[in-house]
């Protein structure tokens, strides 16, 4: 004989109260949107252990009072307004945490990151990073993902910490061939993007105090990493080449090296073998690691591949990273680390503690394209696609701009940097504002360069870094038309310079270089 389920007893007022309170507190911040539904009275007695008609008098008093719509046979929902309403009355909340943090999280507080925020359905947008969602390769994407699912194992359990072992194997292959990099599927590791590879180095590498190399101007949310872990930044400067080695012997002790070898970033320059070999050199002398970030190597534009420092590694010193979000998308979250081999227990043992291991899914469904030839295919794509859109802008800032632009690090990667011979460097924040006035979004170089070294110092024309991945021709044509009228009217008139050439002081300079 089957018994009815036992009815809970009636709630005590308080706990009505408090579910009445509850709600409308979550009415009121926007929680429960405008229009939402809310659970039927009957799921919502079963979830909290209340009866029934407790609820019932609770979503009544919440009808009365305004805060939510009831009628028979349908959910109740939350009345339009509400919420809106109340947020303009609410005053701000207070930002700041409630309790002490801790060293690492103090220092990551005062660390200057920002989101640009979302572009403008009418911006014309330079921004480095994002991809054209047009160039990801769905079919062959939704392919892979339902071979997956059809061969889900009966058994559900946490991967191995360094990933994938199909997706580790088909990657092995990979780097062989595209980049001649010799490691063993042990020596894989499949992070959550790069920056996730360089959070596990500042982590395990670097104590507060130890000294970090950068390359000046170099990539932020690198420095970011380390700094947030109480790391000593040693900038070192970048010529058209990438970072100058020469400059290492001088720099004291340093626990780690972070480079952009193959396509320096910002400026593009391309590690010459002689400076690869220095800078392995150094680093086995001085028992320091070294970070090879080789972030978008499958670009190139008529520039011969080079060895990786991993391969020319004899001393077990790199580490190489590497992402797909250059060629696949930054939303996916998959890169990789080479690890030395001596570093590999200690990462296994540190990304179980973290997160585990990257989703089972999207590596099993990458490692399908890596072993089937479509991510060999949609790279080749996407490197005719990409060197377009270069040309497109190179083209266009050369017919816009003439001699007044110098254009640098074009011949591989996702982007350029525009100098602007006739802006100073102090006009770059003025010509972010009036583009953004014309609907385009342009990123200075300014803030890549590290204030406090001498090379910053040193006088340089107004540049920006200029990525082209999400735009085509026309696009690109239009917005650099917009950023040419933004310039002309921030250069300096001919009558300004001839009235600051005219001036006593500027006579007399004049009249000792003469003399000179």
């Amino acid at each position: 004989m089957r018994h009815p389920p036992p009815v809970p007893p009636p709630a005590p007022p308080g706990l009505s109260r408090r579910l009445y309170e509850e709600l409308r507190a979550r009415i009121l911040d926007g929680t429960h949107a405008a229009g939402a539904p809310l659970p039927s009275t009957r799921a919502l007695a079963a979830e909290r252990g209340l009866s029934r008609g407790t609820v019932s008098l609770v979503y009544e008093q919440l009808a009365a009072d305004g805060f939510i719509t009831t009628r028979t046979g349908a959910a109740s929902r939350v009345a339009p307004g509400v919420a809106r309403a109340a947020s303009a009355l609410r005053a701000p909340a207070a930002r700041g945490p409630a309790g002490r943090l801790s060293a690492v999280a103090r220092r990551i507080a005062a660390l200057d990151i920002r989101d640009a925020g979302p572009t403008g359905t009418r911006e014309i947008d330079f921004v480095y990073g994002p991809l054209a969602g047009a160039d990801f390769p769905t079919l062959a994407w939704m392919k892979a993902l339902r071979a997956t699912e059809r061969q889900r194992s009966a058994r559900l359990e946490y991967e191995d910490p360094r990933g994938h072992l199909g997706l580790r194997r088909a990657l092995q292959a990979h780097l062989s061939h595209s980049r001649g990099l010799a490691c063993s599927v042990e020596q894989l590791m499949i992070v959550n993007g790069s920056q996730q590879a360089l959070d596990l180095c500042a982590r395990l590498l670097v104590d507060a105090g130890d000294g970090v190399v950068m390359e000046n101007p170099g990539y932020r949310m690198a420095q970011h990493a380390f700094a947030a872990c109480g790391a000593r930044l040693l900038h070192v400067d970048v010529d058209e080449h990438g970072l100058c080695t020469d400059q290492l012997a001088a720099l004291g002790p340093a626990q780690l090296a972070f480079v952009t070898p193959t396509h320096q970033f910002p400026l593009g320059g391309f590690l010459p073998m002689a400076r690869r070999r220095a800078l392995l050199a150094w680093a086995a002398r001085r028992h320091a690691w070294i970070i090879e970030d080789d972030y978008d190597s499958e670009y190139r534009y008529g520039v011969r591949p080079e060895a990786t420092l991993q391969s020319l590694d004899t001393h077990g010193r790199v580490i190489h990273v590497g992402t797909f979000s250059k060629t696949l998308s930054p939303q996916l979250r998959l890169g990789y680390m080479v690890l030395p081999d001596g570093l590999v227990d200690v990462f296994t043992a540190a990304r179980r503690v973290a997160d585990r291991h990257a989703p089972t899914g999207v590596q099993a469904a990458l490692a399908r394209l890596l072993a089937d030839g479509s991510y060999q295919r949609h790279v080749r794509r996407m490197r005719r696609l990409q060197q377009a859109r270069q040309r497109a802008l190179v083209e266009a800032l050369a017919r816009h701009f003439g001699e007044g632009v110098q254009v640098q690090g074009a011949a591989s990667g996702l982007h350029l940097v525009a100098w602007f011979t006739g802006l100073p460097a102090s006009a770059e924040g003025a010509l972010v504002q009036a583009a953004r006035q014309q609907d385009v979004r342009v990123y200075p170089i300014g803030p890549l360069f590290d204030a406090t070294a001498p090379r910053a110092r040193r006088r340089r024309p107004a540049g920006l870094v200029m990525g082209y991945a999400l735009l085509d021709r026309p696009t690109i044509e239009e917005g650099v038309q917009r950023l040419a009228a933004c310039v002309a009217r921030l250069m300096p008139s001919r009558s300004a310079v001839r009235r600051r050439r005219s001036t006593p002081a500027a006579q007399g300079r004049e009249l000792r270089r003469k003399a000179d």
